[in-house]
């Protein structure tokens, strides 16, 4: 009886009930009906637990820095450095977006911070050059998703908490797939240049003129450096590494650029305050959902399912791979890896598959499910801002969606591109 908990979840999803709620109503429910009202207490308890934890602070640092950077201007700043760099070729403004968000990615490690901020600016912007709308929505939602895999990122950080993992493993991990499905984004562009009629390229930037472009953008360029300097080199741990980030911000906003006021910190407070509660309350309820399926005995029952199916790990990893992608497209990526982390993690260990390349192929997976409708947040987001219906954005999205699938399979079955850089930084033996 109670193991119908998962069904009855997935209901409330299609009914349009928030995740949180779902995801404690659900559980909740069936230990009432199945006479188990002391394990209620211990749901709810177990919602403030699972957010009760030092390394979860740093998703709210992140978050803040995030923040403090997109007020300073340091989102101006990468764009004019990206436009210096590649705004010459062909459909340039778009390559332009694209390296936007890989650079922007060192900084926030949300895709929808990245929708937000460079679609508001970089959509009319490339609706004025002679891009439609509807494409430079799709490249914006597209490239956003980079934000959570290049380091730092936040389902990373909510990973290494649930499985027990190195985050400073995870983030390193994260460097090469996300420059990979940048670069491959590029590529459509590229072949979509005469398809879409792209405008013709810009004129190259001089040498000086790149040089002044990098200079402005040194100092916010200089944060993954200090954030992931600092973890590898032992000065401090990824959730200090958070508050070096948001103390990084603050000094470059208010005393380096000069481009953001003190009265302005508590509106950014607040702001990031919201977003990290959304994330935080996620978690929480996630937890408390972990603990309802771990007395159902659901993921043994789920084990025994997907070992039947078959033994070999190259055919059990492509139909996970489909399993995830469908998951995406309903569930948020941290909830997703709360719930199905310890479930599929163990599992693919016995198999012979490296706890972290299956930190990546699964955090990948549902970072692109954010791309996917019906839930896919991101697709919401660049709605918002371009004031496109999400279906148009959605459908102009599959080239795009396309190569980001196969950027996952390449992930999947050479695990060299994951796990070189961890292994040469002495994480993996």
């Amino acid at each position: 009886m109670l193991s119908l908990f998962l069904p009855l979840f997935l209901v409330f999803l299609l009914l349009g009930l928030p995740i949180v709620f779902g995801l404690i109503a659900a559980p909740a429910i069936l230990l009432w009906w199945n006479g188990q009202e002391r394990d209620i207490v211990l749901l709810y308890r177990n919602v403030y637990n699972g957010m009760d934890s030092f390394p979860l602070m740093a998703i709210p640092f992140f978050m803040l820095a995030g923040e403090l950077m997109n007020r300073a201007g340091i989102t101006l700043r990468l764009v004019e450095f990206a436009q210096a760099m590649i705004g010459h070729l062909r459909g340039g403004l778009a390559h332009v977006n694209i390296l936007s968000s890989m650079l922007f990615a060192g900084l926030s490690g949300s895709a929808v911070a990245d929708v937000s901020a460079l679609g508001s600016m970089l959509i009319p912007a490339m609706e004025k050059q002679g891009y439609t709308r509807r494409f430079a929505a799709a490249v914006t939602a597209a490239s956003s998703i980079i934000g959570p895999i290049i380091p730092p990122s936040g389902i990373m950080i909510i990973y290494a908490y649930v499985m027990g993992e190195s985050v400073a493993a995870l983030f390193l991990a994260g460097i090469v797939p996300g420059v990979l499905i940048g670069v491959s984004l590029m590529g459509v562009v590229w072949l979509l240049a005469d398809k879409e009629n792209l405008p013709l390229a810009t004129k190259r930037a001089s040498w000086g003129q790149r040089g002044q472009a990098s200079l402005k953008a040194f100092w916010p360029l200089m944060t993954p450096v200090i954030i992931m300097g600092g973890i590898l080199g032992g000065i401090f741990t990824p959730t200090e590494a958070s508050a070096i980030a948001v103390g990084y911000a603050l000094f470059i906003g208010l005393f380096v650029l000069r481009s953001m006021r003190v009265g302005e910190i508590p509106d950014i407070l607040a702001r990031a305050s919201m977003t990290s509660a959304v994330v935080l309350l996620l978690v929480g309820a996630a937890m408390a959902f972990k603990t309802v399926a771990s007395l159902s005995h659901t993921p043994e029952m789920l084990a025994d399912l997907i070992l039947s199916l078959s033994e070999n790990p190259l055919i059990l990893l492509f139909l996970i791979n489909i399993l995830l992608f469908v998951v995406g497209m309903f569930l948020d990526a941290g909830p997703a890896i709360i719930i199905l982390g310890p479930i599929l993690g163990p599992i693919f260990l016995e198999l012979g598959v490296d706890p972290v390349h299956f930190a990546i192929i699964m955090a990948v997976n549902l970072t692109v499910g954010l791309l996917t409708p019906p839930m896919g947040l991101v697709l919401f987001v660049s709605s918002s801002v371009s004031g496109l219906k999400v279906e148009t954005i959605a459908r102009a999205t599959l080239p795009f969606l396309a190569v980001e699938i196969a950027v996952i399979f390449l992930i999947t079955y050479f695990p060299a591109i994951t796990l070189t850089v961890p292994r040469l930084a002495g994480f993996i033996d």
